[in-house]
């Protein structure tokens, strides 16, 4: 005699079902992303991490590291990609597990680690020294290559970054897709739609006081909300308070000319904690403080930005 299946098992197959649905779903729509967003630059294997970058311009090298949740396409779509090839020799990264890079698991990919990478991979294309500009979390890995390699950075520009520890509830939320098993859940099944929802918000909030600019139209969301993508900036999200704990005791021994930027209304980070506080504790910095600019200060005043590094330019020059 067979019994019917109870409302408890029909839910829970349904919801099976429709879990099982989700992950199929974004994982193809994961790879039609990639498939309409192929790589535009190189490609380099370091320590088993595929990194890609592109490379543009004629000069003195300069480094370009983007923040967290973002790519190479965001320094494109600011324009101070193009605009720093006017003079430089630019190498821009997609960092670990962003854009067309991969972020292997074995790795706990903190700015120490990515320092460490970034060293071997421009050693790795011919660049053992250069200038480094970092904006949000890649301005965390600048500061820490610039620690720990002191004789491959020859000058050092900072945007928006967070440099000293402190209680961060936002890091802890934002972390769950990175939580093994249940992250990996939530990758491939609702944080995708969650960020599709929740983009036009983030960016206001990122922007902020300043209005998204029209050329970040052309940065490709749909890149950003791929589940790999996710989870490394999730990631980086709980490794935030650890990196700024790991690099903050070296910040007073720098000693090549740094520049920090900063929009006075950023949402993300408190600038008078972070870049006021780092400038006084680096002597002879200097620091700009961008009225009516938010977190993203490459992209809202690209001019600005490109001042500070033309300004670090300069002072290597005075000191050779």
């Amino acid at each position: 005699m067979s019994s019917r299946p109870t409302n408890a098992q029909i839910y829970l197959a349904a919801g099976v079902a429709a879990t099982v649905a989700a992950v199929v779903a974004n994982a193809l729509i994961a790879r039609k992303t990639e498939r309409n967003n192929p790589p535009n630059g190189k490609f380099i294997e370091v320590d088993g991490v595929r990194l890609h970058y592109v490379e543009r311009g004629i000069g003195q090298p300069l480094v370009l590291l983007h923040g967290n949740g973002v790519s190479i396409d965001d320094l494109e779509s600011s324009g101070l990609l193009d605009l720093a090839a006017n003079h430089h020799r630019v190498i821009a990264f997609d960092r670990p597990g962003f854009g067309h890079s991969s972020r292997p698991r074995a790795t706990i990919w903190t700015a120490e680690a990515q320092a460490a990478l970034f060293h071997k991979a421009l050693l790795q294309v011919g660049v053992p020294r250069f200038l480094l500009f970092g904006h949000s979390w890649g301005a965390c890995v600048a500061v820490r290559l610039a620690a720990d390699y002191p004789q491959a950075v020859a000058g050092l520009v900072l945007a928006s970054g967070y440099y000293y520890p402190g209680f961060r509830a936002d890091a802890l939320s934002m972390g769950a897709p990175a939580v093994p098993g249940f992250g990996d859940v939530l990758r491939y099944t609702v944080s995708p739609l969650l960020g599709w929802l929740m983009w036009p918000t983030m960016l206001r909030h990122l922007f902020g006081p300043a209005a998204v600019p029209a050329k970040f139209e052309a940065f490709p969301r749909d890149m950003a909300l791929r589940p790999s993508q996710l989870r490394a900036s999730a990631a980086e999200a709980m490794l935030m308070i650890p990196a700024a704990y790991g690099a903050s005791e070296k910040y007073s021994n720098l000693r090549m000319p740094v520049a920090i930027v900063a929009g006075e209304g950023d949402r993300i980070v408190d600038i008078d904690d972070q870049s006021s506080r780092l400038h006084d504790d680096i002597p002879g910095s200097t620091f700009r403080r961008i009225k009516g600019g938010g977190h993203m200060v490459h992209q809202t005043a690209t001019g600005e930005v490109m001042s500070a590094i033309d300004d670090v330019e300069r002072e290597i020059a005075t000191r050779m």
